[in-house]
């Protein structure tokens, strides 16, 4: 087995794209920015897995699994990263001896956050994620049958708003811990979120009611 040296892991992490890594193995559809689909890692019904082309992480919002492409090969085929490194390197056809002229020189890693971050980056993600659900049942259930048919509010609050809430999404969902705390940080500065979460929560006891 050849062995792979930590430079080479980091330029095969870096040269795939996660989108076709995954697509591999997901069926994936675009929503916005971002890609949607099936989670590979537990049972559900309603996709919940999304795949940022831009960050090149993935993250469940079901399950909470989350990484790039050399952590979910490691993962979907219970091999270390070294490994996992390896196997892309033999499926996509990448040589590990030309590197891109581009390569970026990673960063030292940055101490860790607090439980109190932690808690705050799954607060912002749990209210982003129920208003986004809601967006994306309301984009479906109320479009129009028809071009003469008007407009519900709540079609229309739909197509105004998903792409801002999935943006918002992964700011806070993929990224260094750092730059999710940030994110985190930056939303709940204001009233936004909070105001957010009361008009979700309102309008899922109406439907519940």
């Amino acid at each position: 087995m050849p062995y792979f040296s930590d430079d080479i892991i980091e330029e095969v992490r870096s040269r795939n794209d996660i989108v076709d890594v995954i697509g591999q193995y997901v069926h994936l559809t675009k929503k916005g920015s971002t890609y949607f689909g099936l989670c590979p890692f537990h049972n559900e019904k309603t996709g919940s897995f999304s795949v940022s082309p831009n960050k090149q992480m993935y993250y469940c919002f079901g399950c909470g699994a989350n990484g790039d492409a050399i952590d979910l090969t490691a993962k979907l085929f219970d091999l270390n990263p070294r490994q996992a490194a390896e196997k892309l390197i033999h499926d996509f056809g990448l040589d590990p001896d030309k590197p891109p002229a581009n390569a970026i020189a990673l960063l030292p890693p940055k101490r860790g956050l607090t439980d109190e971050q932690w808690a705050d980056i799954a607060y912002c993600l749990r209210v982003l994620t129920d208003y986004l659900d809601l967006l994306h049942d309301w984009r479906e259930r109320y479009k129009p049958a028809s071009p003469e048919e008007p407009l519900d509010e709540r079609f229309v609050e739909a197509l105004h708003m998903t792409e801002t809430i999935e943006h918002l999404t992964d700011c806070v969902a993929f990224g260094t811990p750092q730059q999710k705390a940030a994110a985190a940080a930056q939303l709940l500065s204001g009233s936004y979120l909070l105001m957010l979460e009361e008009r979700t929560d309102r309008l899922a006891l109406a439907k519940c009611a």
